[in-house]
């Protein structure tokens, strides 16, 4: 009787056990199956997205390669010294050769580049393209302060670069440089880098003489000697400075010429084949040292006028030294580069009206330009 009890409990147990188990199994099941698995639709969306930004990169990519290898072609290297093989690019010559850069502006032979790497006014240099034929050169304008020249040669149909707008830059965009670095193994290299900061004033000590170099684009592109005279890319293609500088005391440090004082100048050339450069002969420095000059200047507006060339026609006014130059025509000036693109546009004998600051007193002179000597 006993032996039967126990069965019949076993069996009991057994079946509560096996009702438990398949319980909890069908709740699992049901739950499992209510859930929204669609992994396929979000890997799919995933995967769509991730094609797309490795596809906009490369496309991105692919655009400055070809736009630098573009500007590439415009970019000439330039000699004072006359090389008897057929081009400044020979690898026998290329060590007697002081070798520095140029880019061309201009399909009829206009060439933009550093006067001490041209050489000043209607001095000669010798220019070779990227196809390897060397031209002479003549320099038709230069300027020892900005350190720019123009250059001409006698060619047509050329490749050009075009000029954008230093104006408009700002620190952190992603620049390029081209040059002939140290000369014909290294020749058209390009170099990249952010731009560090602008309006930069830098002294310039040689020959026994100081010196000071305004408004210049800082970079932490490589610029070596040989890249004088080449162009400063912007992402889009614009040239929107000229290596100029490095300071070779420390590393990363380049600087560029805007180009803004130079593009009145290069549009006359390509229009008329000439420039007959208005002269005003004033240096200032730029609006935000003011403060650093006068303390007690509040919220100074123009440039701080640090000297005066004798021959300058600002002479024959009350203008002087410490006078602040607020506006020309009505026209706001903040820095130099502003001050010589405007004076650019005018022509010799054009009449000027300059609107000046001392102390607390404004007045306004009508100033005749002069011609550059």
């Amino acid at each position: 009787m006993r032996k039967k009890k126990s069965i019949f409990k076993r069996i009991i147990i057994f079946l509560l056990l096996a009702i438990t188990i398949l319980g909890t199994s069908y709740y699992f099941y049901d739950t499992y199956q209510s859930i929204d698995l669609t992994t396929e639709y979000n890997t799919s969306k995933l995967n769509t997205v991730i094609t797309k930004a490795t596809t906009g990169n490369t496309e991105t990519n692919n655009n400055i390669v070809d736009t630098l290898e573009n500007i590439s072609r415009c970019v000439v290297g330039i000699s004072k010294i006359e090389t008897h093989s057929n081009s400044i690019f020979s690898s026998n010559s290329i060590t007697e050769l002081g070798l520095g850069t140029g880019v061309i502006v201009s399909s009829n032979g206009y060439i933009l580049s550093n006067s001490h790497v041209t050489g000043e006014k209607l001095s000669t240099c010798y220019v070779t393209l990227e196809n390897g034929y060397t031209y002479d050169g003549t320099v038709v304008w230069s300027d020892t302060e900005l350190d720019l020249s123009i250059t001409k040669i006698n060619a047509n149909n050329l490749e050009y670069a075009i000029i954008g707008d230093s104006s408009k830059v700002k620190a952190g965009e992603t620049v390029y440089a081209i040059g002939n670095p140290i000369g014909y193994e290294f020749r058209r290299t390009i170099t990249s880098g952010i731009i560090s900061a602008i309006n930069r004033t830098i002294k310039i000590e040689e020959n026994g003489t100081t010196t000071y170099m305004t408004d210049l684009i800082q970079t932490d592109a490589s610029i070596n000697q040989g890249n004088s005279g080449g162009p400063l890319i912007l992402s889009s293609g614009e040239i929107i400075g000229i290596n100029s500088v490095k300071i070779t005391t420390a590393e990363g440090i380049g600087f560029a010429i805007p180009v803004n004082a130079v593009k009145p100048i290069i549009e006359k050339f390509i229009t008329t084949n000439s420039f007959d450069e208005p002269y005003l002969g004033i240096y200032a420095y730029d609006q935000e040292v003011i403060p650093y000059i006068l303390p007690s200047a509040n919220n100074p507006e123009g440039i701080y006028i640090v000297h005066i060339n004798k021959d300058s026609p600002v002479k024959s006014t009350e203008i002087q030294v410490g006078d602040i130059l607020k506006t020309i025509d009505g026209k706001s000036i903040s820095n130099m580069i502003e001050l010589r693109e405007y004076i650019y546009t005018k022509n010799v004998g054009d009449t000027i009206t300059m609107e000046i600051t001392r102390g607390y007193v404004t007045r306004k002179y009508d100033i005749v330009l002069g011609r550059k000597q």
